[in-house]
């Protein structure tokens, strides 16, 4: 299948097999985009004035992607991808019942377990609720509208420890770790249950479309896939995360196909090597967060993942690229990164060829 945006798309399929595959490539992975040269200047889609309609106007939203994927050069194995943005209205915690408040930039969940004395046996994805109806709904635009020239996102809706921190607020589940730690264990099995239940709904309405597979993380996978992560336990022990939220992802592995890890934040890294011992995560994402230094200043942290042999992502400037290539083996690594021009981009890409070796 060739894609109007992704003209490659073939090939580009190929790589992600090897890359999953740990297979030796004639260059790392990399995701590089940039301006196309070759359209004319057009305004973008008016944005609705009401911050709700921003996020739930499929006819604005469909514009939108077109507008950016046909403005947008995807270079090496970037590809387009249809999505209506990820503020948290089609999430875990709204289908379970949190309250949910948007602007036009992100939104914000009111926790529902606020009793000392919670319990969370009783919750259940409500199917009738207007999120979960429109979560399916853009599902089903999503395949209709990127069909032929982008691949649709079966989309952001948690994981392991966030969905919990929602529903109880991060305050008090950190109390809880400390307080009822075996509580907070078994929700968090519950919790995993409904997330796979949820997964199983969306992934059979874009599987095809998709071909597979991708969510809010940029990766294309031929099956079930889906980034890993838990946010929360950048502010817990990793005694505590392996013994309250390590068996979950583990659980998440087993129920994928592919796997990586989204370790956001620097105080997250110290989780990475318990991680490591997963047989089913395939890779990680080592992502210091904002206003931190570049990746490449967390040497050890990198080099604890690919001493195990996973896969490894990481986002650089265009400068950079080189540098990684010189510390790190080709095989296995993912590169993001953006460039000014597609002839900068491409560039890039013939010299991650030269620059690139299986260590």
């Amino acid at each position: 299948m060739s894609l109007v945006y992704k003209p490659d798309w073939e090939d580009t399929k190929r790589r992600y097999l090897a890359w999953w595959a740990g297979e030796a490539m004639d260059r790392c992975a990399i995701w590089v985009t940039a301006p196309r040269d070759d359209v004319s200047a057009a305004a973008p889609p008016a944005m609705p004035r009401d911050p709700i309609q921003r996020w739930t106007d499929l006819e604005f939203i469909s514009r939108l992607n077109d507008f950016q994927h046909s403005r947008t050069f995807y270079g090496g194995e970037a590809f387009p991808i249809w999505h209506p943005g990820y503020p948290g209205h089609v999430d875990q915690h709204t289908f379970l019942g949190c309250p949910l408040s948007l602007d036009f930039e992100t939104g914000w969940s009111a926790p529902i377990l606020n009793d000392a004395d919670w319990d969370a046996r009783a919750l259940k994805i409500d199917r009738s609720g207007r999120w979960w109806k429109f979560g399916i709904e853009m599902l089903r635009r999503a395949v209709t509208e990127s069909r032929g020239k982008s691949i649709p996102s079966i989309g952001a809706f948690g994981g392991c420890g966030d969905t919990l921190a929602a529903l109880r607020g991060s305050e008090r589940l950190l109390y809880d770790v400390l307080d009822c730690p075996e509580r907070v264990r078994e929700t968090e099995f519950r919790l995993m249950d409904l997330w796979m239940e949820t997964y199983d709904t969306y992934y059979k309405i874009i599987r095809e479309a998709a071909e597979g597979s991708t969510c809010w993380f940029p990766l294309w996978s031929p099956g079930r896939f889906y980034a890993a992560q838990c946010d929360f336990s950048y502010m817990i022990s990793p005694k505590a995360f392996g013994d309250l939220f390590l068996p979950v992802v583990e659980r998440q592995t087993r129920f994928l196909d592919h796997t990586v890890y989204h370790a956001d934040g620097v105080a997250a890294f110290r989780h990475i090597p318990a991680l490591c011992e997963l047989p089913r995560l395939q890779g990680f994402e080592v992502l210091p967060g904002a206003g931190k230094l570049s990746p490449l200043r967390y040497m050890d942290s990198l080099k604890t993942v690919r001493a195990t042999h996973k896969n490894l992502c990481i986002s650089l400037q265009p400068s950079e690229v080189e540098q990684a290539l010189g510390a790190l083996s080709a095989r296995g690594l993912f590169i993001y990164t953006s460039c000014q021009t597609a002839a900068e981009a491409r560039a890039l890409i013939e010299n991650a060829k030269k620059w690139s070796r299986d260590r």
